[in-house]
Order: C-alpha cells, then sequence, then structure tokens
C-alpha cells in the first residue's frame, strides 16, 4: 500500500510522469492533474500528504491555485512544491523567502526533487497566523453606489490596454515554455536512448 498520496498538478505530461519516475517506488500514490481547475478539484477531493504544482497551468492558474489552497483553514497545512521553469515567474507574485512552501526549478534532477519535498514538509510544519476572514461588504448606498457606466468609460479602455500587454507577455512566456517543454523531451528522449 503507497504510504503518501501526492498530486502533480502540471500540463505537461513529461513532468508528470518525470516527477512519478523519480519518487522511490511503493512509497507514493501519485495522482496527476493537467490543469488547474482540474488540480484543486483533486486537492479538495483527495486531501493528499503533498501537492506538487506548476505555476503556469491553463483553465486555473498556478497562482490561482496557491491562493485557494492559502485560503483554506485546512489545505494551506498540506506541504506544497512550486515548480516553474522561471523562478520570476514566482517571485514576481510571492516575495521570497518561501516560508511555508518549497520551491524548484524546472527541468530539475531526482535530488533536487526529493530535497524540495522534504524541505516542504518542514515548512508545513511551521505554525502559521490564523487566516483573517473579511467582514462583509455593506450594501451600496448612495453614496457609495458604483459610478453610471459612462463614468468608467476611460477606466475601461486603461484596462483594455492593460490586459492586451498582459497577452502580449503571456504569449512571450509560451514560446518560452515550449522552448523549455522541447528541452525536457529532448532530456527525457536521451535518457530513454
Amino acid at each position: 500500500m503507497a504510504g503518501r498520496k501526492i498530486i502533480v498538478i502540471d500540463d505537461s505530461k513529461v513532468i508528470r510522469v518525470k516527477v512519478r519516475e523519480m519518487l522511490p517506488q511503493g512509497n507514493f500514490d501519485v495522482l496527476e492533474a493537467k490543469d488547474g481547475k482540474e488540480g484543486i478539484d483533486l486537492v479538495r477531493q483527495e486531501r493528499p500528504n503533498l501537492i506538487m504544482l506548476d505555476f503556469l497551468l491553463p483553465k486555473l492558474s498556478g497562482w490561482d491555485v496557491f491562493q485557494q489552497i492559502q485560503a483554506s483553514e485546512e489545505l494551506r497545512k498540506i506541504p506544497l512544491v512550486l515548480m516553474s521553469g522561471r523562478k520570476e515567474e514566482v517571485t514576481e507574485k510571492i516575495a521570497e523567502p518561501f516560508e511555508y512552501f518549497e520551491f524548484i526549478e524546472k527541468p530539475f534532477e531526482r535530488g533536487q526533487l526529493i530535497d524540495a519535498i522534504k524541505s516542504a514538509f518542514e515548512k508545513a510544519k511551521k505554525p502559521r497566523p490564523p487566516l483573517k476572514v473579511a467582514p462583509p461588504a455593506p450594501a451600496p448606498t448612495q453614496e457609495t453606489a458604483p459610478p453610471p457606466v459612462a463614468a468608467t468609460t476611460a477606466a475601461d479602455a486603461a484596462k483594455i490596454k492593460a490586459l492586451e500587454q498582459k497577452i502580449v507577455a503571456m504569449q512571450r512566456e509560451m514560446v518560452a515554455l515550449k522552448k523549455q517543454v522541447a528541452q525536457i523531451k529532448a532530456f527525457v528522449l536521451k535518457k530513454v536512448k
């Protein structure tokens, strides 16, 4: 019987298989999710002993999954290893040092993975401040009601421009990720030969 249940949330089958193969045989029951939505649903359903989470995912980003995990008193106690091909993607959203979870940069070797998992278990034991529950928002009054639609047109244009810039940045990141996947594939093919 498997000792520990691990959920690997990564859109790359190569990474999911690589993690499974790098773990010691017989000690882990590895469950896989190919996108963030499937991943967070699996985490809630299975309550694993460890979560390995890619930061860039389809349907629901790794950042969104991370936030949902951290927003739950129960889920945030689960040891977590964040994975990314670029550490700066993570540090843009989460400041170092990573006090309650571990980070591993892709591609990684077996020893690095094992060390990251051990570290994640240690960090998960640290006491955390309780979650703060936000008070319910007051009902809008005439003074606090949102401005009429016509008044937000310039703001909407600025938001659209910002979103377009984010799309361009994400397209650049996708090109970089495709390159990383090609490198991982070449690495795996070289190891298989």
